[in-house]
């Protein structure tokens, strides 16, 4: 089967590892999968496509759309095309997104002043397009299509580092072009998905399915790693902000969200703290919960060499609920996937690049 999946610019996406989990989900036998840090939604649309029942759930609001988009959509695609077209047509105006975000493309950003990730004509589009968006109160699912739809397309001429917690010194190349909304690739949905959005740990005693994938938050094994570091949930703080459309309060140079700033917005996943009775890593002792209390019978974890917990620390917490089926390393270098045998250290290549990892599990009765 052919599986096209879409998504945005996104740190530590999965799309180069979409063979290698949908192969590893496949031998467990299991019909329904739970995608427990969904994303972008690459790995929940590859998961749909290939007939699985799939949960898909996040923090995030625009993770929320994107699995509604791809997941919940009972209608043929081209039914969709009048509502792109319409959106294509609206007359740009000058909005709050133009004013916050919004550059002048005849002025190279000066190294002192605030840098924009978007050029004007195209924030004056979107700005058009989110008010007809809200103007026309559409059913959920054809809002998701809608707003997914202008994601991608501001993805397209974007002038930003892949994230927003920082703009590019000189304008990018593709944000010259002009913003045009296309259809999503979407597919008719025959199965019963589902779609959620809240913090994990509330999720777990809810989710009824065969398998979970968890691509957790994997924090930095830096010890010099500043705790006032930007955290994922800031990366991404303008797609919250389109889909909210609730003009919120911004700081700092990036126009960052209040509600993004560490204190607030902090994932226990990402945490570089050490808990003072066991000693342990606060992000290792959340993944060692998050592995005892899902429900399901297999559970299959991404992890990165970069990540807080070490090698020992994760196989201990695996051997704790279940048993070891796979254990699969990406090779980079190479783009493929090689059985690996454990070893107590990250292996590393002699550059230093991190590795990424699969693990599978099966849980004790």
């Amino acid at each position: 089967m052919d599986i096209q999946t879409q998504g945005i610019k996104y740190a530590g996406s999965k799309n180069r590892l979409l063979p290698q989990i949908l192969s590893l989900a496949k031998s467990t036998g299991a019909r329904s999968v739970w995608d427990g840090f969904s994303g972008t939604t690459r790995v929940s649309q590859a998961f749909a496509q290939m007939g699985f029942r799939t949960l898909s759930s996040d923090l995030s609001v625009w993770s929320e759309i994107f699995a509604q988009c791809w997941l919940l959509n009972r209608r043929k695609p081209e039914e969709y095309g009048e509502l792109i077209s319409h959106l294509n047509a609206v007359p740009p105006r000058d909005g709050w997104f133009t004013e916050h975000y919004g550059g002048d493309p005849e002025i190279q950003p000066q190294p002192n002043a605030l840098k924009k990730p978007f050029q004007r004509k195209n924030t004056q589009k979107a700005d058009a397009i989110r008010e007809e968006l809200d103007r026309l109160q559409l059913d959920p699912v054809t809002r998701a299509v809608a707003l997914t739809s202008l994601i991608l397309a501001l993805d397209r001429v974007d002038s930003t580092l892949g994230h927003f917690s920082s703009y590019l010194r000189q304008w990018s190349r593709r944000s010259f072009r002009d913003l045009k909304l296309e259809l999503p690739h979407l597919w008719v949905n025959s199965l019963e998905n589902e779609v959620h959005r809240g913090d994990i740990f509330s999720l777990t005693p809810q989710i009824q399915a065969d398998l979970a994938y968890f691509d957790p938050p994997y924090g930095s094994n830096n010890e010099k790693m500043p705790p006032s570091r930007v955290r994922y949930a800031a990366y991404y703080h303008f797609w919250t902000t389109l889909i909210l459309n609730d003009r919120p309060a911004l700081f700092g140079k990036a126009s960052r969200r209040e509600d993004t700033s560490d204190p607030r917005s902090a994932s226990i996943f990402e945490e570089f703290r050490k808990d003072p009775q066991s000693g342990r890593f606060l992000a290792v002792e959340a993944i060692r919960r998050l592995l005892a209390e899902t429900q399901t019978q297999w559970i299959l974890l991404s992890y990165s060499s970069g990540g807080r917990a070490t090698a020992e620390e994760l196989m201990d917490a695996l051997h704790s609920v279940g048993t070891l089926r796979q254990f699969l390393k990406l090779d980079y270098r190479r783009n493929v996937m090689a059985e690996m045998k454990w070893t107590h250290e990250w292996l590393r290549e002699s550059d230093g690049k991190n590795q990424e990892f699969l693990f599978l599990i099966k849980k004790k009765s």
